[in-house]
């Protein structure tokens, strides 16, 4: 799969994220399920995104990327540390900033040399080499994972 064609399933999945998080009644997106709120959801995609730069440029240099260092059993301390940068309880706002933070992710990517994309700069995580394209394949799945979790929420709510 080319950049492009990446960069168009990862804007895909983000823009069917976001009219799911758009579609909730404001008392499910703050409500807490386990451990999250669709708010927090949202929140950690936001960071995830500018993360994915931040650790495609450390990847292109051959450094483990800063967000796999001490990041928590499932990254949990990682993402909880977004949760809290991104603490608007707004909608609106954590939406613009999601958007905001796709296009520069989107933007990054789509500026990124062809050879970059599937090298491997000899970067590994739990024993599999860690690449620009297997990084944004990530992402794409947490999206539509995070999706499914909040349609699941809902309707697990309206049958209660």
């Amino acid at each position: 799969m080319t950049i492009k064609e990446q960069v168009e399933k990862l804007k895909s999945s983000i823009e069917e994220f976001t009219k799911c998080v758009v579609s909730l009644p404001e008392n499910t997106f703050l409500h807490q399920f386990s451990e999250w709120s669709p708010r927090d959801v949202l929140a950690h995609l936001i960071g995830w995104n500018r993360y994915t730069v931040k650790g495609c440029e450390q990847i292109k240099k051959g450094e483990t990327p800063f967000c796999f260092i001490d990041s928590g059993e499932d990254f949990s301390k990682v993402n909880a540390a977004l949760i809290t940068e991104y603490s608007s309880k707004d909608r609106q706002t954590l939406v613009k900033e999601l958007e905001a933070s796709s296009l520069e992710l989107q933007n990054f990517l789509l500026s990124l040399d062809p050879i970059a994309w599937e090298t491997d700069y000899g970067i590994r995580y739990k024993g599999s080499a860690v690449t620009i394209k297997n990084t944004v394949d990530v992402l794409i799945y947490e999206y539509v994972q995070h999706r499914e979790q909040i349609e699941k929420w809902v309707k697990d709510m309206d049958s209660a």
